[in-house]
Order: C-alpha cells, then structure tokens, then sequence
C-alpha cells in the first residue's frame, strides 16, 4: 500500500523550502536575493511584524528542541519553547550592548529589522494568550537576595512583558513557596506544585512554565476509544488509549525526502497540530528534526492537501518540570553563565545561574464540533488511507494567525514523559 500512497501522492510531496547549516539555523535559498534580505522576506505572511518576530522566536525554539532532544535521544521531550524565549528576551532589556547581542542572536533577532521589538513582543504575547487559544504562558526573572534593581529596568519590563521580577528571601522553603504560588496563579492550577527548592547560590534564576489542553475542531467518538498497541520499536510494545475516526477529515501530505507522512489536526482558536509519523517505527527521528525551522513549518502548512483518513492517536496528558541551563549554555549563550554585563539591571555584578521550564500538555477527545467545517471539501481518493500514530512520532503545535511554535514533543512513549 505504501507503494501506492507514494506513487498517487506525488503532488502532495513537500519539498524543503529553506535548508539548514549544522547548527539548525535558517540559510538563504540556493539563489539568495544580492541584497541580502533573508529569503523569508518573499512570502507576504512573514512582513507583518508580529509574524516576523514569531518566526525568529520559534527558530530559536526549534534550536533549544534539538539540544534537548539530542541530551536525551531515549526519553520523551515536551517543551513550549516560547515561555523561555519570552525570559531571555525579557532579561536582555537589562543587558548592556555585547550581552544584548549575545541574547539578541539566539533569539534570531538580528535577522529582524525591527526598532521596537520588545513592543512588538507584548502584542505576540497578547495573540497567543487570548482566551480561546486555551494556551497559558508565563515567565519570571528571579533575582538573588538583597539585591538593589534599577527601576529602568523594571520599568520597561512591565510594560512589554506583564512581569516583575522576584527577589529571593534566601529561604528556600519560602522562595519555593512563593515560586509556587505565582505559577499557580499564572496557569491557574492547571500544573503541579514543585517540590524542587530554589538551590542555593542563585544569581539569576529565569522560569518560563506553560500549558495546554487542546480542543479539537471535530471531536472524537469517545465510544471508539480503546486500548491498542503502540510500538515502542521494533520488538516492545505497549497498550494506550487511542483515539478513532474512522472517516477524519485532516490535512495531509508525505515528505520523501525526511521518509515520513504529515498530517495537519485542526484544533479551535486559530491553533494546529502537525505531526511527523516516520514510515518505519525504526527510523531514527533526527533528520526530521533537524529539518523544523518557522519557514518549513509555514510552507507545510500551505502545501498539505485536505483528505479523508481512518485515523488513530493516542490521548496524551504530559507534564514536564526541569532545568533547560544545560541545553541553553549549548547554543552559543554560555557567556550569560560565565561574564555577562548586566548593568542595566544593577550595579553589582550578577550573571544567569539557571533556567527552569515547567509545562503541561494534554489532549483528549473533547471538541467543538461533531462534523467537520463544512469548508473542508477532501481530496478525492482512490483508495483508503490510513494515519495511525501507534509508533514513536514529533509534534507541532502552531498558532495558526501568527505561526508562532507555541509547544513540541517527541513522543516515544505515550504512558508519560
């Protein structure tokens, strides 16, 4: 059968539209423009202002998920990347020049000819939030005891991003309190207290937490829920609850080149999530991985075609709580952890001593709707096709208005992260 879908699916093939060095960042086109405005500057989406500084923010989220997907190629990720971005380029209004540029080149920033960025971010901030994204995001810079901050700094920092920073008490089981109160308060319970106390030593602590529980377009027949296997490789398998539609109506296309299909879900609020299912429960994930930019992910969006399918995905409830220091002192920022100028923020000296992410994510049969939009007319098909997620596969979840990477998985075992 998969001879056919290849053979009858070749207009449906999805070509790599931007490539990539080694690093994973976005190059020009094999026929660069000669002034040398980036290749992304072509598609009308990427000139509003709000799209553009969402593409740079979302490359550096593909860029921290490679890293730590790489730190630990055996285990589940789950990352909303975009809660960290928000805190480092929080942090690098109180980074003077070289610091600035250090944070600003992570973050894709330089690639963007933007004066008023961090303006520019409290409206990406207001998009993605709105109340029917049913996706929460929130982040805090953490500050060590006693430690006198520029009201210049904290200024402009309310203004673009909603926060205030945080002084530690230099109690740990009160820091961790209070740490734990705010993020309760922030995703409205929707993430387990921590038990981790706020370690000793901190200079700068940022905390970037987030959540999301999907509500899909067409919702699934609870009554088709079962246990079924999920291949862990192989050889082992697995017993989950996985959802059915027979008759789904998504979005689809196969990539020979990354050897996997595609499938788009819509989900209410302007949201989607793309997945990337490897033909052979065998195949090593990284090359799709390093394939995921802003630009690949918009082109997909545009290029895959509307079908009909049986389909199949597990309900997925994860959480994740941790450091991310590591991954981040991999992309070119270990200068924030070593020498950083942060005089805008205070005459002593401090530099960022770790970053924490806690997220959770869920899905389950709940949606809008018991039909599909009467808009979505599906190709015609010949012959049935089938899209099972019962083996180890990548996710996307994408705000649609403003393609910003909201969350991203890898998921090579369903039961939990």
């Amino acid at each position: 059968m998969q001879a056919l879908v290849l053979l009858l699916w070749t207009g449906a093939l999805l070509a790599h539209s931007s490539c990539q060095d080694s690093a994973g960042s976005p190059q020009d086109s094999p026929d660069p423009d000669t002034t040398g405005v980036p290749v992304e500057e072509e598609d009308p989406f990427f000139k509003v202002p709000v799209n553009k500084l969402a593409a740079a923010i979302s490359n550096f989220g593909y860029d921290l998920y490679r890293v730590r997907s790489s730190l630990s190629p055996a285990a589940n990720v789950l990352l909303s990347p975009l809660s960290v971005a928000t805190a480092l380029s929080a942090l690098s209004l109180g980074a003077e020049q070289r610091t600035e540029s250090t944070i600003h080149r992570a973050l894709y920033y330089d690639l963007i000819s933007n004066p008023d960025i961090h303006g520019t971010y409290k409206e990406l901030l207001a998009a993605i939030t709105a109340p029917e994204k049913n996706f929460k995001s929130a982040s805090r810079i953490i500050f060590e005891r006693k430690l006198r901050i520029k009201s210049s700094f904290v200024t402009p920092l309310e203004k673009s991003y909603g926060t205030r920073p945080r002084i530690l008490t230099g109690n740990p089981r009160l820091d961790l309190q209070e740490v734990n109160n705010w993020v309760q308060a922030q995703m409205k319970g929707k993430i387990a207290r921590s038990t981790q106390e706020i370690p000793s030593g901190v200079s700068i602590l940022l905390l970037g937490v987030a959540h999301f529980k999907g509500q899909w377009v067409t919702k699934f027949d609870s009554r088709k829920t079962s246990l079924q296997d999920f291949h862990l490789d192989e050889e082992r398998t697995v017993r989950v609850p996985m959802m059915s539609d027979p008759k789904a109506i998504l979005r689809y296309g196969l990539d020979s080149d990354l050897n996997c299909k595609i499938a788009q879900l819509p989900l209410t609020g302007s949201m989607s999530i793309i997945f990337f299912l490897p033909l052979k429960v065998t195949q090593n994930l990284t090359m799709i991985e390093e394939s995921l930019t802003s630009e690949f992910i918009h082109d997909i969006d545009r290029e895959l075609k509307t079908i009909q399918a049986v389909l199949t995905i597990p309900k997925l409830k994860l959480s994740y709580e941790g450091e991310v220091t590591k991954s981040l002192q991999e992309m070119k920022l270990q200068s924030l952890f070593d020498s950083p100028d942060f005089s805008k923020i205070t005459g002593k000296p401090i530099k960022l001593t770790q970053v924490e992410h806690r997220s959770g994510f869920e899905w389950n049969e709940d949606g809008a709707g018991t039909a599909p939009s009467p808009g979505l007319q599906p190709a015609h098909l010949t012959f049935p096709l089938d899209y099972h997620l019962n083996q180890p596969f990548i996710f996307v979840l994408r705000d649609t208005d403003t393609g910003a990477l909201l969350f991203i998985g890898k998921i090579l075992d369903p039961r939990g992260i």
